[in-house]
């Protein structure tokens, strides 16, 4: 089965666009797990039952396991483990490399790892992230216009010629044109940018897009979902990490993070109502 219809499957089961992040910073871990890196898995264990039936896909991001050496890695084997495929899994590690580089990390990432997808960046072009495509039932995320307020410095660039169209909106066509080829990319556009994302959407009616920058990055949760459903009402992975993960401090800390998770997912849901043209 494909990606897109294993995330479609997920966002129906769960009636949710949201992806949990699971970023665990052990300076930040509530005191009964100590601060010992070997206390991410139960950590993360607790925020998956937690979540479960609310996830639509879990993201974790690979830098904050590499910040741990081996046990981080071997903890984030064991995350993907504990999922089990039961939603999705996104790993955030924004790779490309050239097309030798490429297939080692397609391998490891989907083969050793056994994640659903990636996050790609596009800027050594098609070979250095066709190694991510060729995989057919896996997925990759391309960086199209990211949450942070530097992306502007590149990502925004205007291109030379009579549309003047920035850098952003001609590599949204390029992904557009590589998933008409391979049939799995999705695109990653923060909800820091709610404008941007809806011309996006327009470019790409049919891509699902990975939406971070909601919460902490102060990016507006309805405005971004607004912007990004595509014309079935999904189509989108709002990302939440810190927000959620880090809900509560005491022993029930999962339980605080339930409560963040389905606040999060039903206001998503009012939007896709209010937006229905039924």
């Amino acid at each position: 089965m494909r990606f897109a219809n294993r995330l479609q499957a997920a966002t129906a089961r769960n009636n949710s666009l949201l992806c949990v992040g699971l970023d665990p910073d052990t300076r930040r871990f509530p005191k009964h797990l100590g601060s010992d890196p070997s206390a991410i898995v139960e950590f993360n264990r607790q925020i998956i039952e937690a979540t479960i039936d609310l996830a639509c896909c879990y993201k974790p991001n690979l830098g904050f396991y590499m910040a741990y050496g081996a046990a981080g890695l071997t903890a984030l084997a064991e995350t993907c483990a504990i999922i089990d495929h039961r939603v999705p899994v996104l790993l955030d590690a924004k790779v490309g490399d050239i097309n030798t580089t490429s297939e080692a990390y397609a391998r490891g990432y989907f083969e050793e790892l056994d994640v659903d997808a990636v996050t790609v960046h596009p800027y050594m072009g098609l070979d250095s992230i066709e190694p991510f495509l060729k995989y057919e039932d896996r997925g990759a995320f391309i960086l199209i216009k990211t949450s942070n307020p530097g992306s502007k410095d590149v990502q925004d660039l205007r291109l030379a010629g009579s549309e003047e169209r920035p850098l952003y909106e001609h590599v949204a066509a390029q992904a557009n044109a590589w998933n008409a080829r391979y049939g799995n990319c999705g695109l990653v556009v923060g909800a820091t940018w709610p404008g941007e994302l809806s011309a996006i959407r327009a470019t790409c009616p049919n891509l699902s897009i990975l939406v971070p920058g909601v919460g902490t990055q102060g990016g507006d949760l309805e405005a971004a979902v607004q912007a990004g459903l595509d014309a079935q009402g999904a189509g989108i992975l709002v990302n939440s990490s810190r927000g959620i993960i880090y809900a509560g401090s005491g022993e029930d800390f999962a339980r605080a993070s339930r409560r963040v998770a389905l606040e999060l997912r039903d206001r998503m849901n009012a939007v896709r109502t209010a937006s229905d043209p039924a």
